[in-house]
This record gives structure tokens, sequence and C-alpha cells, in this order.
């Protein structure tokens, strides 16, 4: 019209499927990023999962500081696109984080805060130093017995130990067959250690006879047989 002066910007601006900010319409407040409930003592297990399911979502961002609030402009009678996003998603991440808490644990950790600061009060308080935490595990791996627990629950609580010592340990890849002898080497042990725990009374017949194999079967195979 005559004597209007606005210019026509094209349409409302919007935030690409690409970016950190934008918001999926699956990623409600009651989504689970992982199925590992951290209870106070599996922080560094629980951690990994975590930082695994926001890297899936493009959510890693947020609680590494990369994604900062955007600035607000006093002169501006609305927020940007990129502030509510962000807002949003602030919101969303710390109902995250609260899902796969322990509630036990809810009153002891400050919520209402960026999620920046919610993961680095956390890891300041929860996380331990690598040497400590595998000494730890290992320990708690030597006295690892079946007892009155069932073959699932038994090698269940095997499994949760070695996949948390085997996120300080990895095996790095090469081309000489070192790494393939070494993974192999460590599928023996774990087999060994899994035998070991076993209740002799129930499975002492079958372990014997498990053992007298050569080569020995996988750790698959043999829970398989057990089961």
């Amino acid at each position: 019209m005559p004597g209007d002066d606005k210019k026509h910007t094209g349409g409302p601006k919007t935030i690409p499927v690409t970016s950190p900010l934008y918001l999926h319409p699956s990623d409600g407040p009651n989504l689970n990023v992982t199925q590992i409930i951290f209870d106070g003592s599996n922080y560094d297990l629980w951690a990994d999962a975590v930082k695994n399911g926001l890297d899936a979502k493009n959510k890693l961002a947020f609680i590494e500081g990369k994604v900062k609030k955007p600035e607000v402009n006093e002169d501006e009678e609305e927020e940007s696109v990129e502030a509510i996003a962000w807002r949003q998603y602030n919101v969303t991440l710390r109902a995250w984080l609260r899902n796969v808490i322990d509630p036990k644990l809810h009153a002891s950790i400050s919520f209402n805060q960026p999620i920046q600061d919610v993961w680095e009060e956390l890891r300041g308080r929860y996380s331990v130093g690598n040497a400590p935490r595998v000494h730890q595990l290992k320990g708690d791996l030597s006295e690892c017995k079946q007892g009155k627990d069932t073959i699932v629950e038994y090698y269940t609580r095997l499994k949760t130990i070695w996949d948390e010592l085997a996120n300080y340990s990895k095996i790095k890849s090469c081309t000489c067959g070192a790494a393939a002898s070494i993974a192999k080497e460590q599928e023996e042990e774990r087999v060994h250690k899994f035998l070991m725990g076993l209740d002799s009374r129930l499975y002492g017949n079958i372990r014997n006879n498990l053992l007298m194999e050569d080569p020995i079967a996988s750790l698959n195979r043999v829970y398989a047989l057990l089961l």
C-alpha cells in the first residue's frame, strides 16, 4: 500500500531440522534417552548412555555448552525464534534427565537452572577418577557370584560391570591382528569368570563339561546352554 514503509521479509523465520534448536514433534518431556537409571553409584555408565542418547537426538551440544542462550534484545516486543526454541529445549532436557534419575535423588538436584549447569553439577558431585572407579569395578567383579540369583540375574550383574569397565579400557584397532587376539582372550576370561561364579550344586556338571571343550565356547553360547 502507498505510504507503507515496511519491507516484506519473506514469512516467519524457521529453524532448520539440522539445528540442535529444532524441536521435533516426538521430543516430548516424557522421553527416556536411556534405559539406565542413575542411582547415585553408576554415574559414569549412566552419563555415557545419556550422552549417546542426546547425540542421537542432536542435543549433545546443550550439555556441552555449545548452544548458548540467545541474547534478548530489549527493543524487541517478542522473543526471537531461537530464544523460544532454546527455552523450550532447556526445559525439555531437564525433564529428560529427571526421567532417568532415581526419584530419591531428585530433591538433592537443582533442576531449575540451565541444563548445562545441571549436568555440570551432577558431574562434579558424582564423577570419580578413572583409576579409583576401575579398581572398584574390578573388586566388584572378583566378588560377583550367582548366590541366590537366577542365571539371568547373575549374568546381568556381570554384564553391567563388564560394560562399564569397557568404557575405561577400549581395544584399539590395528592391522596386525593383535586387537583380535586381545578380544579373544578377553572373551575367554569372561567365560571363565561367569562359570566360576555359578552355583556348583546346580551347575557343577555342566560347567565341567563346558570347560573340557577345546576351544572353549563363546560367552553367548555358554549363557544359552545354561539357560
